[in-house]
């Protein structure tokens, strides 16, 4: 990031994570494990097209929120991980979610994982982060705790059936 406007926290902060599909293709990867750019492209909720989700892939790179490696299994696929800087997110992503289900028009199926989140409070936000590291970075798990993604996926997965 070379031309900052200023040194104010929430400007960086805004022109790393600002754009409109920055944060969506972080959540997408930190609540729907979907490591893979094919998966990020054909499973977006919202419809990213792919020179778009290439780009913002690339900068998320670059500023060192994500990691691309190569995926063993597949020569020209890559897989991304999220680095400590992006499981950091979690929180502000709960509190994110938490003014758009009290001041917009959700679905149920859209919010039922930030909902467990926040009924979970920090406690479960500790865990999250802890998973995510486990799954992104290769740390020991920590505790004997339940999946706190398996928990949320499952939840999702229920307010789909339904709708």
């Amino acid at each position: 990031m070379t031309n900052q406007r200023s040194g104010c926290p929430i400007n960086l902060t805004l022109e790393t994570l600002g754009d409109r599909w920055s944060l969506i293709v972080i959540r997408d990867i930190m609540f729907g494990n979907r490591r893979h750019f094919r998966e990020l492209l054909t499973r977006s909720d919202e419809g990213i097209a792919s020179n778009i989700l290439a780009d913002r892939l690339k900068r998320l790179v670059e500023a060192g929120l994500l990691t691309r490696a190569d995926d063993p299994t597949h020569k020209q696929k890559a897989v991304y991980s999220l680095t400590e800087r992006a499981i950091d997110l979690v929180p502000l992503l709960v509190q994110m979610g938490a003014w758009g289900r009290r001041h917009l028009p959700v679905t149920h199926e859209m919010s039922i994982r930030q909902e467990l989140l926040e009924e979970g409070g920090p406690m479960l936000w500790d865990d999250f982060m802890n998973e995510l590291r486990t799954l992104h970075l290769g740390a020991p798990p920590r505790g004997d705790s339940a999946s706190v993604l398996e928990r949320l996926t499952t939840a999702y997965r229920r307010a789909l059936e339904h709708k």
